[in-house]
């Protein structure tokens, strides 16, 4: 017969999904308060770019963590594109709009 085996890292509860939501909005708040500092800001984007990329390969594994991680860089690295909350899109794909 065959029997349907779930891996135990494959199992997403509720309570770690709203924990990556509720990481994912600090980092997005964490990347826009460079609009904060006039001029200094851009500065802290070079620093802040490949941190957020970093943490978002780790927080979301596979595919969706490589394309996010390299999506956060660009979005974090260019001018003007702080506001893009690339974190909670993530999740927002993962857990709403990606089908099962």
């Amino acid at each position: 017969m065959n029997e349907i085996v779930i891996k135990p890292e494959a199992i997403t509860t509720d309570k770690q999904k709203y924990r990556l939501l509720f990481l994912g909005l600090l980092f997005d708040f964490i990347g826009t308060l460079s609009f904060t500092i006039p001029f200094l800001g851009e500065f802290t984007d070079v620093i802040w770019a490949p941190i957020s990329a970093i943490l978002l390969k780790t927080l979301y594994k596979g595919t969706i963590g490589t394309i996010g991680g390299m999506v956060s860089f660009v979005e974090e690295i260019l001018p003007g594109l702080d506001f893009v909350p690339t974190f909670t899109l993530t999740w927002l794909y993962t857990y709403v709009f990606k089908k099962q």
